[in-house]
């Protein structure tokens, strides 16, 4: 499941809607970093997590599953063990793109995804390779 930079560029440059699973509203966060990149890029995330009401002004859902809008990337942040579920739910939506961040893994459900038609990006930081190829700042 190699992705070029080319493949990074054009899955980045053509989103416009991040379902972001695990997203908390503690700014010290991961998470909370990424997606207000994110949102600072011109991308309109959608928070998912069913323990916070709401997050960098927006409300948050409790499951991908009850995102009624188009997703064009889904970015995780939760456990491994918690990542069958996302793509369960990602392939039910149609999603074009699972990304797991860093330390996010879980093989048997990469394949689910991927043989869904799925493209699935792990083990990288979006908000990095956003900025590495996009010609920003480094992080």
């Amino acid at each position: 499941m190699t992705v070029s930079d080319a493949d990074l560029t054009q899955i980045m440059g053509s989103a416009h809607t991040i379902a972001v699973v695990g997203l908390s509203d503690n700014p010290a966060r991961p998470s909370y970093e990424v997606a207000s990149y994110q949102q600072s890029q011109g991308y309109r995330i959608i928070p998912v997590n069913p323990n916070v009401n709401e997050v960098l002004g927006h409300k948050s859902v409790p499951s991908l599953s009850a995102v009624s809008d188009p997703v064009d990337i889904v970015d995780v942040f939760v456990r491994s063990d918690r990542v069958p579920q996302v793509v369960d739910d990602a392939i039910a939506k149609g999603v074009r793109t699972l990304w797991l961040q860093p330390g996010v893994r879980n093989e048997a459900a990469e394949q689910k995804a991927a043989a869904a038609g799925i493209q699935v990006i792990r083990d990288r930081c979006f908000a990095r390779e956003h900025r590495r190829l996009l010609g920003r700042a480094p992080m």
